[in-house]
């Protein structure tokens, strides 16, 4: 099925991503920490954990430095312990937005992202007031040019539940998070290698912004994605940045 196009706002996101290379690693770490203390340090029985490392070792984090945050978090070696925080609110237009931080100090981590959405067009909302218009799912994305037929066939048949082609040709795959592993390792095994990869929140409607309501709006995101306790933000704006 077709669908609006997503992939200017994804290459936004990878080069922001390369930009900030060191801070990805921070929020890595932390990821592999809760991920470790919530369901045990095998990444073989802990699929958060596991996502997490595959995560790190994409950036090229080392194995020691991974195996020594897992061990921090089950209680081998001392370390900060993190809570995770979930704020929503609107941005520009009405955007809904959904930030996902963790953190040892919750009052700085308030103040910083209310002040982040008051300064550039947008206000926290409430516990809820937002939250209701995502659901989980696993998401990969394919680069414009890769077979739409290739990629929907072996898909679906690991398990996939939707393949939705953009404007520009890119490919979106949705997954229940529970088939995420199993649809990425057919799609590997077929030599599909996604531009992107992961189990997050995606929205089920969206907004479209363009001019300066886009640039605001993608200002915005991109001063709460610099916030140290941030790890992710979710939103539901489609952005014309051209």
């Amino acid at each position: 099925m077709a669908g609006h196009s997503k992939w200017a706002n994804i290459q936004h996101r990878k080069g922001r991503q390369d930009e900030k290379r060191q801070r990805i690693w921070t929020r890595v770490v932390r990821e592999i920490m809760v991920a470790a203390r919530a369901g045990g340090g095998d990444p073989a029985t802990n699929p958060r954990l596991r996502l997490a490392i595959d995560k790190a070792k994409a950036v090229n984090m080392p194995a020691d430095t991974i195996k020594r945050n897992v061990d921090k978090a089950t209680g081998s070696l001392e370390g900060v312990t993190y809570e995770e925080i979930r704020y929503e609110g609107y941005g520009v237009g009405g955007a809904a937005i959904i930030v996902d931080t963790m953190t040892d100090n919750r009052v700085r981590t308030v103040a910083d992202v209310r002040h982040a959405f008051s300064k550039h067009g947008g206000n926290l909302g409430t516990e809820g007031s937002v939250a209701f218009q995502f659901r989980n799912v696993g998401q990969f994305f394919f680069a414009p040019g890769t077979s739409e037929e290739q990629v929907m066939e072996v898909a679906l048949e690991a398990g996939a539940g939707d393949v939705i082609t953009d404007d520009e040709g890119a490919i979106e795959v949705l997954t229940d998070p529970a088939q995420f592993e199993a649809v990425k390792q057919a799609l590997e095994a077929a030599g599909l290698v996604p531009e992107l990869a992961e189990v997050t929140l995606r929205a089920d409607n969206t907004i479209d912004l363009a001019g300066d309501d886009a640039a605001r709006m993608q200002k915005l995101l991109d001063v709460l994605e610099d916030l140290d306790d941030v790890q992710n933000v979710f939103h539901n704006a489609n952005l014309d940045l051209g």
